[in-house]
């Protein structure tokens, strides 16, 4: 075998280092304005600035990944035509008053934030084709307290089964909830809605998208059915997204979710929310989970059966973040 002699191709040539220092300094952006994220798909995101026109945006690099999501209010500079082909992009995201998160334990815990600056969750359940499940709701009403969310429950498919069983779990907590069948009169959740950002989640299956274009008043969302081997939802939205009401107030709806981790929740903010256990509390040994003999609860709740129950709802809603996912 000849070995092959060394020729100029074989001689890298490493370019010279820049002479010219890089600045630390960055644009002000003084000139940004302010927007209101209406959907993120793909790395491309939808706007809605003062004036009502829609601009398509990019978030600049340093924002980092997964920094945007709807609901959140921005600053965008560049293009804000809304024109086709138009972009613009994002520069800084404003400080969130609270968010819809949850867990995910794919690939080691991190928290995947669903939408921001909400101030209601409509939690949709079918009463039957799926059926509701409790572990879920609790999961979703311990986010809810634990953001300074109001939660509303939503009983879907009220003509397929009484969901007034299901819904008796959650009465002292007094929730506020509706049942519906295809068809009912929106007006009062209508009102419900109004001057609100309310985001819609539920598992797949359940009626969210059915519920977005009944109130819509138009058809924007693809509907699905419930695969009869599985006895769960396909999915029919793969984004979230903002819609405005027609008599004023946003809605976000969620794709639909098969797990809802809630390892990064404040549990201390959850038990806050049961204002009236607040003075009890404070004597509970260090560290108290609530459920346990030597907890204070225990006595004070002998007084009242009503308090009773509220505990019951408490330590379920503890639980429900110790439970395997679903």
């Amino acid at each position: 075998m000849v070995r092959r002699r060394p020729d100029e191709s074989d001689i890298r040539i490493r370019p010279a280092k820049s002479t010219r220092r890089r600045s630390k300094d960055r644009p002000s952006h003084s000139d940004s304005i302010a927007a209101q994220v209406i959907t993120v798909d793909r790395g491309r995101t939808l706007c809605r600035i003062a004036s009502g026109q829609l601009v398509s945006a990019m978030k600049a690099r340093e924002l980092g990944k997964n920094s945007v999501v709807v609901g959140d209010l921005v600053n965008i500079v560049g293009d804000v035509s809304g024109d086709t082909g138009s972009l613009a992009r994002i520069v800084a995201v404003q400080p969130r008053r609270n968010s819809l998160s949850r867990t995910i334990d794919d690939a080691g815990a991190f928290e995947k934030t669903i939408a921001a600056n909400l101030d209601q969750m409509i939690i949709v359940a079918a009463s039957a084709d799926p059926a509701p499940r409790q572990g879920f709701i609790d999961r979703c009403l311990a986010v809810a307290f634990d953001q300074g969310i109001k939660p509303i429950i939503v009983m879907s498919k009220a003509d397929l089964a009484d969901p007034d069983e299901f819904l008796s779990a959650y009465r002292d907590l007094e929730v506020d909830y509706f049942k519906l069948k295809r068809g009912d009169d929106l007006t009062q959740l209508h009102k419900t809605l109004e001057a609100k950002v309310s985001v819609l989640i539920g598992h797949s299956g359940v009626g969210k998208s059915t519920l977005v274009n009944a109130l819509l008043g138009i058809e924007k969302r693809d509907t699905g059915d419930v695969n009869l081997t599985t006895g769960r939802g396909r999915h029919t939205s793969s984004s979230a997204i903002s819609f405005e009401l027609p008599n004023g107030g946003w809605i976000i709806d969620t794709p639909g979710v098969r797990s809802f981790g809630l390892e990064h929740i404040d549990k201390s903010r959850v038990i806050a929310s049961f204002t009236e256990f607040e003075s009890v509390i404070a004597s509970c040994p260090k560290n108290c989970s609530h459920d346990e003999a030597t907890c204070a609860l225990n006595n004070y709740v002998k007084t009242s059966p009503q308090a009773s129950s509220r505990l019951a709802s408490l330590q379920r809603l503890l639980d429900s973040s110790r439970q395997e996912i679903i």
